[in-house]
């Protein structure tokens, strides 16, 4: 993948590049030389125990969307999906022997994709059955798990509701056939209703819709039609992304071959306004606003968000599969991302580790901040306990810019983000980076 800068702030087209923050420091920063010092600290007790997640990485799928930059396999058979679950579980089993994870059990899990859902139940019940031998699962609160619409069925959702998941995330993306087709999606307008109709009938504890402003094809019009099919189905949770153009999907492979500096697809400003728009509409119908991508219809349990929340303040993740993040005590390390490195590694008895950053404790400060600021307010108080610093003096001349362009307010020892800055929020998060980190390749 080609390593580049996001763009600036102050960019209103929207060009190729990533612009989610998703982590900090940025991954450019993590190196394989590293790696053998990660090895040491999971040989080691730890320091701290911190909750613990799981994140487990299924990489296969229907189709490739074209705006899609993740690890995804197509057109794989049930013997190479076999062959990659049993892989996957020898890297949970080898975690749990390690001291720095030994006898801990996960407050949160997490099955991403790629497309989880595009497992059989045969082959669900095999994966989950040997995470749980690794992780036992008595101590955990949330199980979230990532659908296609079109690959659910009444068996496959019957099992996921008896197996313990609480949050079922339905990549709806949009209501529009049209828009779906021309993003190359696998499902259809009629896979969302019955896949929600059957889910709703199960009981899920808690059911997400996923939406994409400014995909393909998206108009005013368009949108205002996917934001209102959602609120008719109601869903407890609604997550809202702005459509970003990384430089491994096959929109920007068109780009490039066509020599078109500028995506075709909205500029940031309409996506920002499409996005306050839905919020509004959200609100009105009694979600809130939880953080600069989600809506929930009922705040506190069950509706929450456990994996992100606990990973913004510092929880511990182990992620399983070919190219995943971990996060163990204040380190940073991610998995091989071609799947023969992977499974190679494993068969050989060790950890597929790649790349990993070892955090400083002004890093750690960092990465806390800015990824609490995407819910759209920090705390004073808890920096003080946890870093001994007032983020208000150690950071007050990036608030202050913040204040006097609008985007944010300080309210005694609360720092919140207005909703103009929420809604750009990934733009405005580097402004806290060090020096070091500002402009720099970020994957």
């Amino acid at each position: 993948m080609e390593a580049q800068s996001p763009q600036p702030a102050t960019a209103e087209a929207t060009a190729g590049g990533n612009y989610f923050v998703s982590n900090y420091p940025p991954f450019s920063f993590w190196t394989a030389e590293q790696v053998s010092e990660t090895r040491a600290q999971l040989a080691q007790p730890p320091v701290r125990e911190a909750p613990l997640g799981i994140y487990c990485h299924i990489p296969f799928c229907r189709k490739r969307c074209h705006f899609c930059y993740f690890k995804v396999y197509t057109g794989r058979n049930s013997a190479e999906i076999k062959a990659y679950l049993e892989t996957t579980l020898a890297e949970a089993r080898l975690y749990a022997t390690q001291p720095a994870l030994r006898g801990r059990k996960p407050e949160f899990i997490y099955f991403g994709g790629g497309t989880p859902s595009y497992l059989s139940v045969g082959q669900l019940e095999h994966l989950f059955a040997g995470l749980q031998d690794a992780f036992p699962w008595d101590a955990t609160e949330e199980v979230t798990f990532e659908c296609e619409p079109g690959t659910l069925n009444e068996r496959k959702l019957r099992f996921l509701k008896e197996a313990g998941v609480t949050r079922l995330s339905l990549g709806v993306e949009s209501f529009v056939g049209e828009i779906l087709e021309q993003n190359n999606r696998a499902h259809g307008v009629a896979d969302i209703d019955k896949a929600y109709g059957l889910a709703r009938e199960l009981g899920f504890p808690q059911i997400n819709i996923d939406l994409i402003a400014g995909m393909l094809g998206e108009t005013d019009e368009l949108w205002q039609h996917s934001v209102e099919r959602t609120l008719e189905l109601a869903p407890d949770s609604v997550t809202i992304y702005q459509m970003e153009i990384p430089f491994n999907t096959t929109i920007f492979r068109n780009m490039r071959e066509s020599g078109a500096p500028i995506a075709p697809v909205a500029d940031w400003p309409t996506k920002r306004r499409w996005v306050g728009e839905a919020f509004e509409r959200l609100e009105s119908a009694g979600y809130h606003i939880g953080s600069a991508y989600t809506a929930v219809r009922k705040a506190g349990a069950p509706t929450r968000f456990i994996y992100r929340d606990a990973l913004w303040t510092g929880a511990d993740l182990v992620g399983l599969g070919v190219a995943s993040f971990s996060h163990i005590g204040g380190t940073h390390f991610q998995n091989h991302g071609d799947v023969r490195a992977y499974s190679s590694a494993l068969a050989g008895g060790e950890l597929p580790l790649a790349r990993a950053l070892k955090m400083t404790d002004e890093e750690r400060l960092l990465r806390e901040l800015v990824l609490q600021l995407k819910r759209g307010q920090v705390e004073v108080q808890r920096f003080e306990q946890r870093f001994g610093v007032d983020i208000r003096t150690r950071f007050a001349e990036v608030f202050a810019g913040l204040v006097a362009e609008g985007l944010l307010e300080i309210d005694g020892g609360t720092i919140r983000l207005l909703r103009a800055g929420l809604l750009q929020v990934d733009f405005l998060l580097h402004r806290f980076f060090l020096p070091v980190h500002r402009n720099a390749p970020y994957v």
